[in-house]
């Protein structure tokens, strides 16, 4: 039987800003605070990335570890455009301009995160030899089927329109914790630089992260701002993160599987060995202990969850500053990304 997605919908219905009364303008009254809990102003980076030295086994020594975390390059690109679609249909409900212009950078950082990610496809994996067509198909089924405006290509009936706005953003709030959690172990983990990791495949993944703490702040200001209560966002992240990590380690054993050296394992999400495995090796230091990872979203389900407290804004934008790969397109002109609704 399949599933209807419009039973997922939120039941209450979510309410409209304090602020609905200028909703439209783009404008805050006078005077009034911003919601925005973003720093200072978003700046959306060019990076570009030169894969033709970048091996395999990009921690040397540590297959398992490569395999694991190469599979971030075909979870993110579908989501991410997904979230550039989404954030342009939400962007004539927002009231407040300090958001408002947040929404608009996070936006292009996006963007530009799907679109590194999407050359290490081409450029890195599959010049590997690495069939990466199961994975991004799952990607592009959850995001561009069950998630999209028209899911199953079903029309939302238009009293739910709002409510299923509403769900997605949420689910992207939660995701985007999960992403400031992921993106501040990429900063402050040095092991992979002691055992000398790929310096451009760790850039990658430290712009990249180092982005998303800078904007860490803005799904949630968005979701709260149109009315994103408390309890959808507590069953919505039970929803979020284990379906993100059971995406990760499925990807990541379709990669294993075409590794010979693992052929002798039993590589499926659903098998205890992938697990199991992760767990070991996060004792090297080459990833994060799972069950770590899933204690870092336990500030996300608190009532008084503040994304600016779960990171370092100067951190991120001190190695901004020097990352190679950004440093090598600064001068680069930088066009708007602007979704198709």
């Amino acid at each position: 039987m399949k599933m209807n997605p419009l039973r997922l919908l939120v039941k209450a219905k979510p309410q409209l800003p304090a602020s609905s009364s200028t909703q439209g303008s783009g404008h805050k009254k006078s005077g009034a605070a911003s919601v925005s809990k973003t720093q200072g102003q978003l700046v959306p980076r060019r990076a570009e990335f030169d894969w033709s030295g970048t091996p395999l086994d990009w921690i040397p020594e540590h297959a398992y570890a490569s395999h694991f975390i190469n599979q971030i390059n075909m979870l993110l690109p579908a989501g991410e455009f997904w979230f550039c679609r989404l954030f342009n249909k939400a962007m004539p409900l927002i009231s407040d301009e300090k958001l408002r212009q947040d929404v608009q950078m996070f936006i292009r950082q996006e963007a530009m995160h799907a679109r590194a990610h999407g050359g290490a496809i081409s450029d890195y994996l599959q010049a590997h030899q690495i069939d990466t067509k199961a994975n991004t198909a799952k990607m592009d089924w959850l995001f561009g089927t069950l998630l999209a405006d028209k899911p199953f290509g079903k029309t939302v009936p238009k009293r739910l329109e709002r409510r299923w706005l509403m769900l997605r953003l949420g689910l992207v709030a939660a995701v985007e914790h999960m992403t400031c959690v992921l993106g501040k172990y990429a900063l402050e983990n040095k092991n992979w630089d002691a055992v000398g990791a790929d310096a451009v495949l760790l850039d990658l993944l430290r712009w990249h992260g180092a982005e998303e703490i800078e904007h860490r702040s803005v799904a949630f200001d968005l979701y709260k701002h149109l009315g994103g209560d408390y309890l959808s966002r507590y069953y919505l992240s039970c929803v979020a993160v284990p379906l993100v990590i059971g995406l990760w380690v499925d990807g990541a054993a379709n990669i294993l599987q075409q590794d010979k050296r693992f052929a002798d394992k039993k590589l499926s999400a659903l098998r205890p060995w992938m697990w199991m495995e992760w767990a070991r090796v996060s004792k090297t230091g080459m990833l994060p202990h799972p069950l770590w990872l899933a204690a870092q979203q336990l500030p996300f389900f608190s009532p008084w969850y503040d994304p600016v407290k779960e990171a370092n804004t100067e951190e991120a934008l001190n190695y901004l500053k020097t990352s190679p790969s950004a440093a090598s397109a600064a001068n680069q002109p930088l066009k708007a990304y602007r979704a198709a609704a």
